[in-house]
């Protein structure tokens, strides 16, 4: 029996996600999940790749707003509710052009305090929703906000049990990022998972989810580790039709729906 053991969104991209008990799944992923981004002056994507100090950026839904914090810096709200009129700007998430509004310079001068770098934070715009990979996404019409290309990353517990048992130093779920985490599978089920579905909601899994440096930074610190896990995952999880070693399974919303930690879910 597949349950769901937490979720997470994940507001900013590459910022700290939050534990939800409950969450609305939307057709590009949870609610709010990589709505905002950081990017350069030029409107190209950061991620903790290059800017590490992302990490210490948190983030937290109160009521209206969006706070954000970092060490040394008094909070940031940013309102939830979006502006009647905005003017929209392009930006750049790898190869797709996103449509976006720009959150001021208020929020610029925080998070470039943070970063010492000069940066904006932007908002996905809906106007111009951005599809998933067609090559992929098994004939359905994906959607996601500023993800990396998926809107949903699932995870098993057990998967995380057995890479870390492999490893010098176990390593917290954080590092992996997912939104939904699973229990009640065996390691790595949900390779051969086609479907998640809660009588509610419903999720295709199109994609596994390949690895990058992002999983060797401590998150409490935003302190690159070394080559773990990446060194241990490549000698039994490489891929080489995707050139990367892959942990975690992406997906896509074929149904949208509330989602619950502890709820129940069928799989094909």
């Amino acid at each position: 029996m597949i349950t769901i053991a937490s979720l997470f969104v994940y507001p900013v991209k590459s910022c700290r996600g939050i534990a939800l008990l409950q969450a609305r799944l939307t057709p590009r992923g949870l609610q709010y999940d990589r709505e905002w981004m950081v990017v350069s002056r030029d409107g190209r994507f950061m991620t903790q790749r290059e800017t590490p100090r992302l990490a210490l950026v948190g983030t937290a839904l109160h009521g209206d707003q969006l706070e954000l914090s970092a060490p040394g810096l008094p909070q940031l709200a940013v309102p939830l509710q979006r502006p009647a009129r905005a003017a929209s700007v392009e930006v750049t998430v790898w190869r797709d052009r996103v449509l976006a509004v720009d959150e001021g310079q208020g929020a610029a001068d925080w998070f470039g305090e943070h970063l010492r770098r000069d940066v904006r934070l932007v908002r996905f715009d809906d106007t111009r929703p951005r599809p998933t990979d067609p090559a992929w996404s098994q004939g359905l019409d994906g959607t996601s906000a500023f993800s990396d290309g998926y809107p949903v990353l699932v995870l098993s517990r057990a998967s995380l049990d057995d890479l870390n048992a492999r490893l010098p130093s176990p390593l917290p779920v954080d590092r992996f990022r997912p939104n939904l985490y699973l229990d009640g599978c065996a390691p790595y089920a949900e390779d051969a998972i086609s479907g998640l579905d809660s009588g509610q909601m419903r999720l295709r899994i199109v994609k596994p989810c390949t690895r990058c440096v992002i999983t060797t930074t401590d998150q409490a610190t935003a302190v690159p580790q070394g080559d773990e896990p990446l060194r241990t995952l490549k000698t039994y999880r490489w891929d080489g039709a995707l050139h990367g070693v892959k942990f975690g399974q992406n997906a896509i919303v074929e149904r949208p729906g509330p989602l619950e930690v502890g709820a129940r879910l069928t799989s094909e």
